[in-house]
């Protein structure tokens, strides 16, 4: 009996590896095995369990809806298989090497870059690289340890996603803009207005409005969009057009009048800041000690909502 739960444990952390890594070549080159002897492993387990988990192809596997639930299982065991792991091998280890972040053009620049100074004199031995983009990233082709993201660009559900902080968007113009076209007093008035879009990422451009009749969604539209939300804020403060950018960027600017709200009721709350790594699996010490530290640098309120003058500030989460 005994033996016989530890093949199948064995066989379900091979599985969720295999997953994970979108097929069992990839799975059996990290786990230096061939590939015959992981598929045999993986045909066991189905077997075992009376059902098909995964469809086969040359290149790659997919899950069938038993497999899909069953990984689910499997990925939280491993996880904590992993944990456990490192945990105890991280255990009087150096925060060393060189750490590989990536992260928002805007984010990294407003909020991200002045925390370095604190989290580099606290760890000497260790290096760091910064990249920016606000393109999708495939963090084990590129190399990424850790990357800065929005809860909306997450395409990929193998990663590990932490939680920073909410990311509230407002929508807003410059006072310039706004003497020349007006402002809008409903959401539907945005048609008539030159409204700063993102090329990136489609879904950023669909504004979302809770009325008294509901959720009200609308794709905007204008003669201006540019393929980062820096370039967007920077619009915007020039009298280009109406944006819809988050507040840790934005917070300040509206304080001072460089930019002012409009249709201030409407706040978009359905967004997260979240810091995403490839795998729980071997997690070194300098992405356990950087996520963490970003972890207490924004909550239980994020540094830039702790003004209590800040005009966008929301309650203490």
């Amino acid at each position: 009996m005994i033996r016989e739960r530890t093949d199948i444990a064995g066989q379900m952390l091979l599985f969720a590896h295999a997953v994970a890594l979108g097929s069992l070549s990839a799975a059996a080159r990290d786990l230096d095995l061939t590939p015959s002897a992981v598929s045999k492993q993986i045909r066991r387990l189905e077997d075992r369990l009376g059902v098909r988990l995964l469809n086969r192809s040359t290149r790659r596997i997919t899950l069938t809806d038993e497999g899909r639930a069953f990984y689910e299982r499997c990925r939280h065991i491993a996880d904590e298989v992993a944990d456990a792991a490192s945990a105890v091998s991280a255990m009087g280890t150096r925060v060393q090497g060189t750490l590989h972040v990536v992260a928002t053009v805007a984010f990294a620049k407003a909020q991200l870059l002045p925390l370095f100074p604190a989290f580099m004199a606290r760890h000497p031995d260790l290096s760091m690289e910064l990249r920016l983009t606000d393109r999708s990233v495939d963090l084990v082709e590129e190399n990424v340890d850790v990357a800065i993201r929005f809860s909306e660009q997450l395409d990929d559900p193998s990663v590990v996603v932490r939680r920073l902080a909410a990311n509230r968007r407002v929508i807003c113009a410059a006072p310039s803009y706004l003497s020349q076209r007006g402002m809008p007093q409903r959401p539907e008035d945005l048609a008539d207005h030159n409204c700063l879009r993102l090329s990136t990422v489609q879904s950023w451009n669909d504004w979302a409005f809770d009325t008294g009749e509901g959720r009200k969604v609308l794709h905007v539209s204008g003669r201006f969009r540019a393929d980062s939300a820096d370039a967007i804020y920077h619009a915007a403060l020039a009298g280009l057009g109406i944006a819809r950018l988050s507040t840790y960027l934005v917070a300040r600017d509206i304080a001072q009048g460089r930019l002012v709200r409009v249709l201030p009721q409407y706040t978009h709350e359905q967004s997260e800041l979240v810091a995403i790594y490839p795998q729980r699996r071997n997690l070194t010490p300098r992405v356990r000690a950087f996520v963490d530290f970003l972890i207490d640098a924004m909550r239980p309120v994020p540094p830039w909502e702790r003004d209590a003058a800040n005009p966008v500030r929301a309650p203490t989460e």
